[in-house]
């Protein structure tokens, strides 16, 4: 039996149609110049106005690329001219047997703890070697290395997963800071030239099965969430993002999740809309419940989208769950047919989250290459369980702009698809390098983050 395995969240929201009493981080919906969190302007992994390249290689359409040191997953982001991206660098330096790795601390235990620390068949023992933690800038127009910042130097407590890395959070931006979550080595707050403005440490995570962590921290206003799921004490917590005081910290009943919250403000009020086995949204001035819906299915990756006044959330580990749950929503919803507008359960993704775009929503099933759509205010499937020749293992969130849909795989293949309800491929590009964060589209110019170099293509 193949085993579908667990990775980042990537940290996966289309041209999402608003209503006016709802909004998605309104205040850091920008234009072409901006990538300022891991899904995009749109939180669904889609932009309104780009116009990237349909087809490339490494001779063609290739601004540039540049080799990255360490090894990654985390999507960039863009801000201005900077491209800023998060990497662990192994160093040679080897702990001291006082300083060796021991299990995830007993006071990480708390509601909801689930034990000792995992032990994944797919992972390995607990690494020796001290990792560099790096923050990293480049220019958006030559690929030159503009700063880069080493966060802390640390062994991490898990192996991870072997397709995982200890950098799989993608970093946020509101133009005047950066946010580096490192998961289980802390999340730092940088000024935009690299420098250190604060960092916060939470603890150990134990994460199912030592597969690794992945889940990314969301920004609205002055407010930074971070999400802390794991086989221990799981909470959600709310941080003053000029100082770093946590405003808020709420105990979850969850195992290991690996979404990042989707955060949206409704009829005046804003809430942080979290997957989960139950999808829960929280208010983001105090951390009081809102609404909950049970339904979804285990290791929880895709991360929530919004469409009008509907929370999108999807999972597909060992089953198929998506539901769209209505922003009005109060206490427990989950066999509301008023509150639950549609539900799905087929062929729903595992790692790579869905885009949603022009009121089309599409996803893969699991992890593989079979592309299915619905109709984002029905639920009406449009495409349904389509393979795409040459994609075969996907953990890249979905990605569209100038009415193409952008399905990366794992091996650098890119099948870029006609936006509609028949798959019609336009191009098929293929890059020599593993490929697991989601495509970023700025202007003109589509940028890819492998596990050897950072790619701009553009049309030349």
């Amino acid at each position: 039996m193949r085993f579908r395995l667990p990775l980042h969240v990537r940290l996966g929201f289309g041209g999402v149609a608003l209503v006016a009493s709802t909004f998605v981080n309104a205040s850091m919906v920008r234009g072409d110049n901006e990538w300022a969190n891991w899904r995009g302007p749109n939180y669904n992994g889609t932009s309104s106005d780009a116009k990237p390249p349909i087809e490339w290689s490494a001779e063609k359409n290739m601004q540039w690329k540049t080799e990255l040191p360490g090894r990654g997953s985390s999507t960039p982001i863009v801000w201005g001219n900077q491209i800023i991206i998060l990497t662990a660098e192994k160093t040679d330096r080897v702990a001291s047997s006082e300083n060796a790795n021991k299990p995830a601390e007993e006071s990480n235990r708390g509601p909801g703890g689930r034990g000792g620390p995992g032990g994944g068949r797919m992972s390995g023992p607990p690494p020796t070697n001290y990792y560099r933690f790096l923050v990293l800038s480049y220019d958006r127009k030559t690929g030159k290395e503009l700063w880069r910042t080493v966060a802390t130097e640390q062994v991490p407590h898990e192996a991870g997963h072997g397709t995982n890395t200890f950098a799989s959070s993608s970093p946020v931006t509101d133009g005047k800071r950066i946010f580096a979550f490192f998961g289980s080595r802390g999340l730092f707050a940088l000024d935009m030239q690299g420098k250190k403005l604060w960092e916060k440490e939470f603890g150990k995570q134990r994460t199912r099965a030592q597969f690794g962590e992945g889940s990314s921290p969301a920004l609205h206003g002055d407010t930074l969430v971070v999400p802390w799921d794991h086989e221990g004490g799981s909470f959600i917590a709310a941080l003053n993002a000029t100082t770093g005081e946590i405003k808020w910290k709420v105990d979850r009943d969850e195992a290991t999740t690996w979404a990042t919250p989707l955060i949206v403000e409704h009829k005046g009020v804003t809430q942080v809309i979290t997957n989960g086995k139950r999808v829960r949204s929280y208010n983001i001035a105090d951390g009081k419940l809102i609404w909950e819906c049970g339904g979804q299915t285990d290791n929880p990756i895709p991360t929530p989208m919004l469409h009008n006044d509907h929370a999108i959330v999807m999972t597909g580990f060992r089953g198929s769950a998506a539901y769209s749950i209505s922003l009005d929503s109060k206490g427990d919803v989950s066999d509301s047919k008023d509150m639950v507008a549609w539900k799905h359960s087929e062929a729903t993704p595992y790692v790579p989250s869905p885009a949603l775009y022009k009121n089309q929503v599409y996803f893969m099933k699991g992890n593989e290459g079979i592309l299915s759509s619905l109709d984002v205010a029905t639920g009406n499937p449009l495409i349904d369980k389509k393979r795409l020749n040459g994609i075969q293992m996907i953990y890249s969130a979905l990605g569209a702009a100038d009415n193409r849909i952008y399905v990366t795989g794992r091996d650098g293949t890119t099948l870029v698809l006609e936006h509609g309800n028949e798959v019609k491929l336009l191009a098929t590009n293929k890059l020599d390098d593993v490929i697991d964060s989601a495509p970023v589209f700025v202007g003109n110019q589509l940028i890819l983050r492998g596990e050897k170099c950072l790619y701009s293509i553009l049309e030349q």
